[in-house]
C-alpha cells in the first residue's frame, strides 16, 4: 500500500488493452523492460479493458475465418502473423497463430481480471491469459480452461462461475470500456502515464522511459503497432 507521503513522487499507468491483442502482449513486455531500466520514482501499473470484437459469439471462431474477416486476404493475415511471430521473438513471446488457435469473447476474462485486479493480481492473470490465448493456443471460451487457470490464484470453480455471471461485474467492465473510448482510445494497447501523457501502441523501451520523465500536458506522444477495430487493422 502507498502511504499518502509517497503519492506524490508515484508516475501512475494505466494500460486500456484486450486479451485477443497480440501487440497488446508485446506492448506488456516492452512496459516491463521500461520498469526494469527505470531508476526514478516508483510506477504504479494498473490494467484496464477494451474489446476489439464484442459482438464475437459465444462460441469463438476458428483462426481462418477470423483473421481473413476481420484483416481481409489470407496474404495479409500470414504478413501479420509472420512479423508479429517475429517482434514476439524480441521480447520472449512465442506467438503460436497455429490451426488449434481460437478467437473468443473476452467479456469473461475482463470479467475476472475486475476481481483479479482489486484482489492485487491483475497483472499476474492477465499475463497467465495472454500466454494461454496467444502462445499455448488455449481455448479461453472453455470452462476447464478457465478453471485450471484461475485455480493457480487459489481461485475455485464457484468463485469463477460466480464473477462470470456477475452482471454488476459485466456492466462495471462495460462502463469502463466506455470510459476510454469516450476518453478517445479506439485502438489498443494505450498507455496513460499520470492522467496526463498518452502512448498508442506498442511502443519501443525507450519512449516508456521517456514518457515517465516526463511531465507534459497530455499529448499523443507517439503512435506504434496497435489493433485498431475501427480500421480492421492488427
Amino acid at each position: 500500500m502507498i502511504s499518502q507521503e509517497e503519492k506524490g513522487n508515484v508516475i501512475k499507468v494505466d494500460v486500456v488493452s484486450d486479451i485477443a491483442c497480440p501487440w497488446c502482449y508485446v506492448g506488456k513486455r516492452r512496459l516491463e523492460e521500461a520498469l526494469k531500466q527505470w531508476k526514478g520514482a516508483k510506477v504504479e501499473v494498473s490494467w484496464h479493458p477494451y474489446q476489439l470484437d464484442p459482438s464475437m459469439r459465444s462460441e469463438g471462431m476458428n483462426r481462418d475465418t477470423y483473421l481473413t474477416n476481420k484483416f481481409g486476404s489470407v496474404n495479409r493475415v500470414e504478413e501479420m502473423t509472420n512479423r508479429l511471430v517475429e517482434v514476439g521473438k524480441t521480447v520472449g513471446i512465442d506467438f503460436d497463430f497455429g490451426d488449434d488457435w481460437l478467437a473468443v469473447n473476452t467479456l469473461p476474462m475482463h470479467q475476472l481480471l475486475n476481481v483479479a485486479r482489486k484482489e492485487g493480481a491483475g497483472n499476474e492473470m492477465k499475463e497467465r491469459f495472454l500466454a494461454a490465448y496467444f502462445e499455448e493456443c488455449k481455448h479461453l471460451n472453455n470452462s476447464e480452461t478457465l478453471y485450471a487457470i484461475a485455480e493457480d490464484f487459489g481461485w475455485n470453480k464457484v468463485k469463477v462461475d460466480a464473477i462470470i455471471n456477475d452482471q454488476n461485474i459485466a456492466e462495471a467492465v462495460k462502463s469502463e470500456i466506455s470510459h476510454y473510448q469516450q476518453r478517445g482510445v479506439s485502438g489498443v494497447p494505450f498507455f496513460v502515464i499520470n492522467d496526463q501523457y498518452g502512448i498508442s501502441g506498442a511502443q519501443p523501451v525507450e519512449v516508456f522511459l521517456e514518457a515517465f520523465q516526463s511531465a507534459s500536458p497530455i499529448e499523443l506522444k507517439a503512435e506504434g503497432d496497435s489493433c485498431d477495430p475501427m480500421k480492421g487493422e492488427c
